[in-house]
């Protein structure tokens, strides 16, 4: 075999293997100081976050958690016709915080970062903190409020501001368990001195 062969068939394994840490979750969700030290980067972010907007690590945490179990290519699953034929997906919802489209739109253009990704953490972040601040201004929802933070997230302002979520009983109990894992993972960050 010849070398550039060699180096090739090398460089290509090599390619497929790297690179993609983002499209697979932390191994430990349920241990917030596991999860940062095997994913520091996301730490800088949500610092960076909590810096910027206000919104605290573990409130950040939870709703990722939530939202895409830290998988950075998550997307809703596909919809069905008969059971069998695929109609695409359920939403347009992608990335670590599964922004919507038009929410994503949004929050380039009201924060000029154009170039954003959704299955980057570090945008991922800073899009949740700019729509968790935003919901603290129009709302009046608390930073540290995961609970309602979540909702007005899942819901929008508007379905929010409407208490849409009052007609869906398992939504309701999602964000219980979005509050209970924020204040979980606070007191395991307060532990590990994050």
């Amino acid at each position: 075999m010849s070398r550039f062969l060699r180096a090739s068939i090398l460089l290509l394994l090599l390619a497929s293997c790297g690179g993609g840490s983002n499209f697979s979750a932390p191994r430990n969700l349920d241990d917030a100081c596991a999860l940062l030290r095997e994913r520091p980067e996301y730490y800088r972010a949500m610092k960076a976050t909590e810096r910027r907007w206000g919104v605290p690590v573990h409130v950040q945490m939870a709703t990722i958690h939530q939202e895409s179990k830290f998988v950075g290519n998550a997307k809703t699953p596909h919809r069905f016709v008969l059971g069998i034929i695929p109609m695409g997906r359920q939403s347009t919802a992608y990335g670590y915080s599964q922004a919507l489209d038009g929410t994503w739109d949004e929050y380039q253009q009201e924060t000029g970062n154009r170039r954003a990704k959704r299955d980057s953490i570090q945008d991922a972040t800073d899009f949740m903190g700019w729509y968790m601040h935003g919901s603290e201004q129009r709302l009046g929802i608390s930073k540290l409020d995961a609970r309602s933070q979540y909702l007005a997230y899942h819901e929008g302002r508007t379905g929010f501001a409407k208490g849409s979520y009052n007609a869906k009983s398992w939504l309701v109990d999602v964000s219980n368990r979005v509050q209970q894992r924020s204040e979980r993972y606070a007191v395991q960050l307060a532990a590990c001195g994050r």
